[in-house]
């Protein structure tokens, strides 16, 4: 029991699979989108404030290295069905930070509870930490169902997991991080030559210009 038990977990996380169930080119685990969020929050963080704003470095990487944490114990849930309403979204967040509470409080020493009381909470608050978060968690999310129709992957969730990420982000697109990304990166992955290359630009127009 104790801290072993948390060690431990950390390399369960490599065996959990995003977007279970469905036919994949590449797997991507949670430790592995955990790792990618970190790095896209960073370059994010970094455009916020080369631009004038104050990033609170200890709180972003925090947020970020432990935000899928509480998936060790329910599982990677497909987006569209976890995104399918406000109040189901609520009531799996629920369920996995009443699982990871009881994780802290039954494995972690009483002097280090509270701490990791804090950093297993859901992180994608208002503040600019939370912001960056939700868009970098979405960053990684709109790549991961890009290389999937890029390969020409039959599924329709993929299509369905992209319009639902890059419509998360255009919600941020007031963020000069966003903005960034919009303008300067999107249009590059968009470049790329793939299967479905007509209908994937069409869908990436419309939910920007609706998002205007």
């Amino acid at each position: 029991m104790g801290i072993h038990h948390y060690f431990k977990s950390l390399s369960d996380m490599e065996k959990l699979y995003r977007c279970p169930g469905k036919f994949k080119y590449n797997e991507h685990t949670v430790a592995a989108h955990s790792f990618k969020v970190t790095k896209i929050a960073q370059f994010l963080g970094t455009v916020e404030e080369h631009h004038g704003k104050t990033v609170n470095w200890k709180n972003l990487y925090e947020k970020a290295l432990n935000h899928d944490y509480p998936e060790i114990f329910t599982g990677d849930i497909k987006t569209p069905v976890k995104y399918a309403s406000s109040e189901l979204n609520r009531l799996f967040s629920e369920v996995e930070e009443e699982m990871a509470h009881k994780f802290v409080l039954a494995e972690f020493p009483d002097e280090y509870q509270s701490i990791y009381l804090s950093r297993f909470k859901e992180g994608k608050d208002r503040t600019l930490e939370g912001n960056i978060l939700s868009v970098a968690d979405k960053i990684d999310l709109l790549y991961e169902s890009f290389g999937e129709i890029q390969k020409g992957n039959p599924e329709p969730i993929f299509l369905e997991i992209y319009q639902e990420a890059l419509s998360t982000i255009l919600r941020f697109r007031e963020m000069t991080s966003v903005a960034f990304f919009l303008e300067n990166v999107l249009p590059d992955m968009l470049a790329e030559k793939f299967i479905p290359h007509s209908e994937l630009s069409k869908i990436t127009e419309n939910l920007i210009a609706a998002s205007k």
